[in-house]
């Protein structure tokens, strides 16, 4: 499952649903967000218009 420190997930009625420190799996069947506490979010595919993930890097090894 990708990791991201931010998921922005937009849906099809413009609405926002932004979360931290997840885990989640985007497939033909929807999204599925799990968070750091243990929560799961699931979206059907129908419901997401689109997503946007950012993972923060650390520091480059010397």
């Amino acid at each position: 499952m990708p990791r991201a420190d931010e998921l922005t997930v937009v849906h099809h009625d413009d609405t926002v649903s932004r979360f931290t420190d997840v885990t989640y799996t985007l497939t033909r069947e929807g999204l599925r967000v799990l968070t750091a506490a243990g929560d799961e979010k699931a979206f059907t595919r129908f419901d997401v218009l689109t997503t946007h993930a950012r993972l923060a890097h650390g520091g480059l090894a010397a």
